[in-house]
């Protein structure tokens, strides 16, 4: 036996046990009858009937969705997970269990959970100071609340697509700076905002906040995120409520949520704050939700981005305290998002408007072409890894979307 189980994986795998993602899937001959699976390296296991096939508890696992799994709470979270551990660990289980693994060349891969509430947040003050710059020059970077509170916005979750899904460019008002009125068509700078996910699964009652302590007890797990954006839209209609259907028409989930607890190794501090916080934000004194997690952005193949989460300003237990502080109760399924991530350097900056600076420093690609925002046809490609034990590395898999007219 192994640290990769009786699967014997390779040693740098980013899928091994350590990590054990969840997500939902469906094969060519069942097609209509989507299943939770877990990834163990380059293949996915059906976890209702492994766990039939061993003659466990497979209530939580037989759904078309990991909501049941979530609905039932960190405990059977912690169960399930050391279940699946010992079933992929120990010999015994080996010939019961390898009939219900599949290739992952071989299955669909489907939104692995059904959204309630979508919520996306602003967390980065890279990329908010980036934008200021942008828009406001002449004016501190930052507004005045930014680093009071985490700022964010209510999506429409019903534009939550899985990973693969074709994005198409969207329409709507835009107006250019020489023109008196605004124009009508499709959006001339589409462009993505790379995005770590946090997934609800135990709810809250109404008028019940969430204390910082209270974040593994609420949130399952975590996913990528590619936050499409259409900046000309955006910029004409924002004021004075925010963005709206600038952001509305898709943002795009990957099809593998990590278990928050097989992020344990990648605990970190988060940047040092200069403002003082209010006390249900302040986190100095509780165990760090700041995470490592590295990011990849790839535009048609090309890497131009590396953006670290490690860097983001707010965490995602400050945003789920400030979502719920007012009394808004949580519900299984509900989704937010961190906002784009950008680092300090223009190599880590998570979305092309940053990149290329609002379209003065266009992107050289191998082949040639160049680019300021997204052409049809563009595929984006964001993924990710983070620390886990014993050197090991925890793998998000891709969110990945192409651009139709």
């Amino acid at each position: 036996m192994t640290d990769t189980g009786w699967l014997d994986l390779p040693d740098d795998t980013a899928y091994g046990l350590a990590n054990l993602p969840y997500g939902v899937f469906s094969t060519p001959d069942a097609a209509n009858r989507p299943r939770i699976g877990a990834r163990i390296g380059d293949s996915v296991l059906d976890l209702g009937a492994a766990a039939r096939a061993i003659g466990a508890p497979s209530a939580l696992l037989d759904a078309g969705t990991i909501n049941p799994l979530m609905a039932a709470g960190s405990t059977a979270w912690t169960k399930v997970r050391r279940d699946l551990t010992d079933w992929l660990t120990y010999e015994r289980y080996s010939e019961a269990i390898s009939r219900h693994l599949y290739p992952l060349a071989d299955v669909v891969l489907h939104l692995p959970f059904e959204p309630a509430d979508y919520v996306d947040f602003y967390a980065s003050e890279h990329h908010a100071a980036n934008l200021g710059a942008l828009f406001r020059p002449g004016s501190p970077p930052l507004m005045p609340n930014w680093k009071h509170l985490p700022v964010g916005y209510h999506g429409r979750a019903g534009s939550l697509v899985v990973s693969g899904t074709p994005i198409s460019r969207p329409s709507g008002q835009f107006k250019e700076a020489d023109q008196a009125s605004p124009s009508f068509g499709p959006s001339r700078r589409l462009d993505i905002e790379a995005e770590v996910g946090f997934v609800v699964g135990t709810p809250s009652r109404a008028g019940e906040s969430v204390a910082l302590d209270g974040f593994p007890d609420h949130v399952f797990g975590v996913c990528l995120v590619n936050d499409w954006s259409a900046r000309d839209l955006q910029a004409w209609e924002y004021v004075p409520l925010g963005p709206f259907l600038g952001k509305s028409f898709a943002t795009s989930v990957g099809p593998w949520v990590v278990p928050l607890e097989a992020l344990g190794h990648a605990r970190v501090a988060p940047p040092r704050r200069d403002t003082p916080l209010l006390p249900y934000l302040d986190d100095a004194g509780h165990g760090p939700w700041g995470l490592d997690i590295e990011i990849e952005v790839r535009l048609n193949g090309h890497l131009v981005s590396r953006p670290p989460f490690s860097a983001m300003y707010w965490t995602a237990a400050q945003q789920l305290a400030h979502i719920t502080v007012n009394g808004a109760r949580l519900r299984t399924g509900d989704f937010f998002a961190s906002g784009t991530v950008s680092g300090p350097q223009p190599d880590s900056r998570g979305s092309l408007i940053e990149l290329t600076w609002n379209g003065e420093n266009p992107i050289e690609l191998p082949d040639g072409q160049v680019r300021t925002f997204l052409a049809d046809g563009d595929e984006i490609a964001i993924s990710a890894s983070a620390p886990g034990p014993d050197g090991t590395r925890i793998g998000f898999g891709e969110v990945i979307g192409s651009i139709t007219a």
